[in-house]
């Protein structure tokens, strides 16, 4: 990337980013799907907005009709993603990449901080947020924070299966007997998941990646994130029999999208 971008800092600003292509084949329209009436986007947005130190909220999508959704609920879109980096084969650098570039040669700055909230969580604690944006800036040697949650099972109890039929051990320090000890004899394993990231924007211009070697292991609470219509339809039973801060947020604040349409 262009160095002269890293002139353009803002060095405490935090912009959230909401990466939501249209383009999903598992759950279709899947970032737009709605949840008691609210389109999954609209969470992103809300916790981003309700959270504290966020400075600005960009959604990053190739639909105009996303984007029209996405300014309803309280996001900029001051761009659309370019068809050749939002396909099924696309990275997340790439739309990162291409969000700072924006910002850089139209608006000549960019934020240090982006708050990565992707629209597929969408039940979050804001606090939890929050304490992520906190946790990176008093971090200056991090070079992005990821959140996880606390592995049920451990792989190192897995095994692989070989090319003569055998299995062998997933890890290979371990025999196969040692890979049936109990679960308290491994160590602790944490699942990434699109709960909140963070990510610094100068690492990423000197770097071209996302996360680096340095990035804060941030454990968070279990959830759900949707990649098939069970996902949605477990969120729907567990959010009407539960109260939930950002669900208030959007009933007391917007209409729901199908009212907002007609």
């Amino acid at each position: 990337m262009d160095a002269s971008i890293l002139n353009a800092i803002e060095k405490d600003k935090v912009c959230a980013i909401i990466p939501a292509r249209a383009g999903s084949k598992g759950v279709k329209n899947k970032n737009i799907r709605t949840l008691l009436g609210y389109p999954m986007i609209a969470y992103a947005i809300a916790a981003s907005k309700m959270a504290k130190g966020v400075d600005r909220i960009i959604v990053s999508t190739d639909s105009e009709g996303y984007a029209e959704i996405a300014r309803y609920y309280g996001a900029e879109t001051p761009f659309l993603r370019p068809a050749e980096i939002a396909g099924d084969n696309s990275t997340d650098i790439e739309f990162m990449e291409h969000a700072i570039n924006w910002l850089y040669q139209n608006e000549g700055k960019v934020p240090e901080y982006f708050l990565h909230m992707r629209p597929t969580y969408p039940m979050r604690e804001v606090n939890v947020v929050e304490e992520a944006i906190v946790r990176m800036k008093a971090d200056a040697s991090a070079t992005s924070l990821r959140s996880a949650h606390l592995a049920s099972n451990t792989p190192y109890k897995w095994f692989n299966l070989r090319e003569d039929g055998y299995y062998k051990s997933i890890r290979d320090d371990l025999t196969l007997d040692e890979a049936n000890n109990p679960r308290q004899a491994f160590e602790d394993v944490y699942i990434p998941d699109g709960y909140v990231d963070v990510l610094r924007t100068s690492f990423i211009v000197n770097n071209d990646l996302m996360h680096g070697d340095k990035m804060i292991g941030y454990v968070v609470p279990g959830g759900v994130d949707v990649d098939a219509m069970k996902d949605l339809e477990y969120l729907e039973y567990y959010i009407a029999g539960h109260s939930c801060e950002v669900v208030k947020y959007l009933q007391e604040n917007y209409k729901k999208l199908e009212d907002w349409r007609s």
